[in-house]
């Protein structure tokens, strides 16, 4: 039998537990008073969570959970630290009846921005989905066919053999990208693959050194803008997630919608301007 939720044990070195705890209330900037304050669990036992003073139950550790606002992935790996069963399907496929009317949604949603492209990634920036402007845009610089699935978008951009020798102003893009990976982490979370994701793009030959992009623009955004020759096709991103997610699938997808910058990527789109 577990023990009760205020049970201690005077002594107990700090669980790994207590370690998952300290790390979230950091990465929010909250002190255990202020967390106490969110959640209505008292300080001295959000304490004695953090040594492994006392076992908390399973609905308690959700109350904390929701409080840290962490994502669903990282809450099985809370519970399973606590000693109990994970409560999301991490690998629920895309392809369950489950998925079935984000699924349909989001086709809808690709569907009705064409002429322009849009793609669904999942939380690492693997390509999911793509409407079929975006498969014309992209095979219009690069052989779509040498790169296998999952693609990788940003790997894509990066990779000296794929758009990168068409991507104007590499510096200020590449800059603005690696921040996008940290500030559009899934609940903040830096996880192993989100590290290993930023290493892989840095070991790119010629990107050791990019830093933060702090620089004044004409424009709000920062474009995505490829050129090859004579032709110049210049995108902006617009991004929507799924609200009131119940599972780790949902919570982790990203719709990025490119909109064009000048008239010229609309008309190279087919759509030229009255």
């Amino acid at each position: 039998m577990r023990r009760n939720d205020m049970t201690t044990q005077a002594g107990s070195p700090p669980s790994e537990l207590g370690r998952i705890l300290k790390a979230w209330r950091g990465m929010r900037g909250i002190s255990q008073f202020e967390l106490s304050l969110h959640t209505g669990v008292s300080q001295r036992h959000l304490s004695f969570m953090e040594s492994g003073r006392s076992a908390p139950t399973r609905q308690t550790l959700m109350v904390v959970a929701d409080g840290l606002d962490m994502p669903f992935r990282e809450r099985n790996e809370l519970l399973l630290a606590a000693g109990y069963a994970p409560l999301y399907d991490v690998d629920e496929s895309w392809d369950a009846a489950s998925f079935a009317i984000v699924r349909h949604a989001l086709e809808r949603m690709l569907a009705q921005h064409e002429p322009f492209p849009a793609l669904v990634m999942d939380r690492y920036w693997n390509v999911v989905m793509v409407n079929e402007a975006t498969r014309r845009m992209l095979g219009s610089f690069i052989d779509l066919a040498r790169w296998p699935r999952p693609r990788n978008i940003l790997r894509m951009i990066f990779d000296p053999a794929g758009l990168r020798p068409f991507v104007a102003d590499w510096e200020r893009l590449s800059a603005s990208l690696i921040q996008r990976v940290r500030r559009e982490a899934v609940g903040g979370a830096i996880d192993e693959p989100t590290r290993e994701l930023l290493d892989s793009l840095h070991a790119y030959p010629g990107t050791e050194h990019i830093g933060t992009d702090d620089r004044a623009a004409d424009l709000p955004v920062i474009p995505l803008t490829l050129v090859d020759g004579n032709r110049r096709l210049s995108y902006f991103s617009l991004v929507t997630t799924v609200g009131t997610p119940r599972s780790p699938g949902p919570q982790e997808l990203r719709v990025e919608c490119l909109a064009p910058v000048d008239e010229a990527t609309e008309a190279w789109h087919g759509t030229p301007s009255a």
